[in-house]
């Protein structure tokens, strides 16, 4: 049984600009893929909406969630649905969708294509509070579990016991776990820090 761990440095960080600001990539996969080239399976970012006003970018194909991590921002997808979202909140929708965005925000992306399942859940992790997870496959059709612990302020420790580690995330870092096998593994984030661990738990079956 084995369990992947990569940490990811703000410095690793792929920036690029789009039509509404900057995106900063912080994982993709295969690690290979190239966001331009629409070949990824799954792809983790952060964007800075720098205008008042801004069009997603159409992608065909691809189902999304955002999530708001500074700032509130109104999205509206033509023939669907609207909604307004205020820090770590998320709404999911198609990349096919026409959407606009009023206002301007920091914001948290995963983008899948037909081949992943994900969630985002965020976690505010109190002075010497630990809350447990698993990575698990379970029996449905996936082969692959992958979650991504994104720090967005303060900072807060990761601990896998099959593997012994115990990483730091510091702000704006990232911890990779991945498994590919039916058996479930195990990992703890803690906050041995005097102030409150604001985290994005990234879920990604596949």
């Amino acid at each position: 049984m084995t369990c992947e761990v990569k940490l990811i440095k703000s410095d690793e960080f792929q920036i690029s600009e789009w039509s509404g600001g900057t995106t900063t990539q912080i994982a993709i996969y295969p690690k290979e893929a190239i966001y331009s080239k629409r070949n990824f399976t799954w792809r983790i970012s952060s964007a800075k909406v720098e205008v008042e006003e801004s069009t997603f970018t159409h992608l065909p194909g691809i189902n999304r969630i955002i999530m708001i991590l500074d700032g509130e921002i109104e999205l509206v997808h033509e023939n669907h649905h609207k909604c307004t979202l205020k820090p770590f909140e998320q709404d999911s929708f198609n990349g096919s969708w026409n959407t606009k965005s009023y206002g301007k925000v920091v914001d948290f992306n995963l983008m899948m294509n037909e081949n992943a399942r994900g969630d985002l859940e965020s976690l505010f992790i109190k002075e010497n509070e630990e809350k447990k997870f698993t990575l698990s496959i379970g029996k449905e059709d996936y082969f692959k579990n992958t979650q991504v612990i994104y720090c967005v302020y303060g900072q807060t420790k990761l601990h896998i016991p099959l593997t012994n580690n115990t990483l730091t995330l510091y702000e704006k870092e990232a911890a990779m776990l991945t498994i590919d096998n039916i058996n479930p593994v195990e990992f703890t984030i803690y906050n041995d820090h005097k102030n409150i661990a604001k985290v994005v738990k990234t879920n990604i079956m596949y």
